[in-house]
Order: structure tokens, then sequence, then C-alpha cells
């Protein structure tokens, strides 16, 4: 690959928002993964993703809630440490938690800043749409690097009625409108979520700034997947996820085939024992 391309380029230095902004003129599309430690971040980094993103999902897929509410800065900075740590090349973003950024523009910056500082994050993501505005605009002017959110926002699941298709009818104008006030904020690129295939790539065309797909159709300028979807962890996927792998029956075909082999006493054998 081109070191000027994004996916499998960029060689010798970090991923920048620059470069994601050079691929959108470039009309060059990218994949985004979420991840969560160390050791699938480098796995990710290894593949030549260009972003990853240390999502609010840790919420249910590392600890087990039902929703992204529960989990707070102080679950997803180590998460975040780790990731960072974990890679050498992706521009690592992590997500602002549900309650940290919402109430003021100075909340938003101080948990910002608590990723930047503790975490080494490069970027952050919050959703919301001209609600958010002010929180965007004071940590673009902090020099905090922003991706938006829009659609099927899950920190808002109660107030959306359940996860459902998002900007049906008049509600598409009101989140064009919306992504163009994010635009204007300062936002580096802009997540849509759940929106019809039609929106999405009407939204895609009238930004500068690049958007990133789930569930958004095929025209956007990037694609993001939680990691354990795309792998076959999750037992029952969303629609708009495709399996690449099955490590989920995998996983567990090598715990039984220990656990046997533990039982039997095939395990460990001398080539695993020390003289």
């Amino acid at each position: 690959m081109s070191s000027t391309t994004l996916y499998g380029g960029v060689t010798g230095r970090r991923v920048t928002v620059r470069d994601l902004a050079a691929a959108k003129e470039r009309g060059e599309r990218w994949p985004m993964i979420t991840a969560y430690d160390a050791m699938t971040a480098r796995v990710f980094d290894e593949a030549g993703i260009p972003v990853l993103l240390v999502g609010d999902s840790a919420a249910m897929v590392v600890y087990g809630y039902d929703s992204t509410l529960p989990v707070t800065v102080d679950d997803l900075l180590p998460l975040t440490a780790a990731v960072v740590r974990g890679s050498s090349r992706a521009l690592v973003v992590a997500d602002l938690p549900f309650g940290s950024y919402q109430a003021s523009p100075e909340q938003a910056l101080e948990s910002a800043a608590r990723f930047m500082k503790e975490a080494g994050a490069h970027a952050v993501k919050l959703e919301g749409g001209r609600r958010v505005v002010p929180q965007v605009e004071a940590l673009v002017a902090a020099g905090v690097p922003v991706m938006a959110h829009l659609g099927l926002t899950p920190q808002s699941v109660n107030t959306l009625g359940g996860y459902r298709v998002q900007g049906r009818g008049e509600a598409g104008d009101e989140l064009m409108a919306d992504a163009k006030d994010l635009e204007r904020a300062g936002a580096f690129s802009v997540v849509l979520e759940c929106v019809p295939a039609e929106l999405a790539e009407r939204v895609t065309a009238s930004l500068s700034i690049p958007t990133i797909g789930i569930g958004a159709g095929a025209a956007t300028d990037a694609q993001v997947l939680v990691w354990q979807d795309m792998a076959g962890l999750t037992p029952s996927p969303a629609r708009f996820v495709k399996r690449y792998a099955d490590l989920g029956a995998e996983l567990g075909r090598a715990a039984r085939t220990y656990a046997e082999e533990v039982v039997n006493g095939a395990f460990p054998g001398p080539e695993h024992a020390y003289r």
C-alpha cells in the first residue's frame, strides 16, 4: 500500500484527523473498528485499521450491562490507555460516556481532558446534534478533536423508544441540519448510525468532513463495527452486522478440548514440562 493511503498506509507515525480529511478529498473509503484492550488493539493496528474506537459499547461487551448507559469515565479510561499502548499507528478515539458531557461545555472539556491526559486518547466522540454544539465548539477551541454521532444514539435509547432506525421523513431534514451544525462547530467526522441509506448518502455528499456509517448503507466515507459483532462473539447481532468469523464457536471448541485434555491427563504433556 502507498503511504498516502489510509487503510494499510501512513506508515511510521500515527494516523491523524488531517489524514482522514485527505482521504475524504481522495474519495478513499476506510474502516474503523472498536477495541478495548491492548492485545486486540495490536491485532487490528497490524491489520492496517486506521482508526480504533474505544466505544461506550464496552458497557455491554466488556462489563456485561444491557445498555451503554451505566459505563463511566473511570470505567473507560483504563481501556483507552490499553488500546493506546497496544497500537502504534491507529488514531485512537475515546467515547465520552453518558453523563460526562451533557451538562455543560465545561463538563465536556473536563471529561475529554482526562481521556487525553490520563489515557493518551487522540480524539473523543460524543452523541447528539445541535444540543451539543456548544460542547463541540468548546472542545475544538481547547484543541480536542471531536467525532460526532447522529441517528441512533444509544445513550438516548430511552428517549428514542428503543433501538430503531432514525431519520425517516422530516426527521431526515433535522438530521441533515444537525450534521451541518456539527461540521460548522468543528467536528472532524460524524458517525451515522441506523439511518436510511439514501439519507446517509445525502449527508455524506453535503459535508466536507468524513461520515462513518453503521447501519447506514454503503455510501458513507467509512464504516465501523463493534469487533465482537464482526468476529462472531455476539449471539444475536443487529441486521447491519456482517460476521467475518465465528470466534465464539472456535473459542468454545478450544475451551472444551483443553478441559477434556486436563480431565483425561493428556495435558500437560512432557513437552510442556521443565527439567
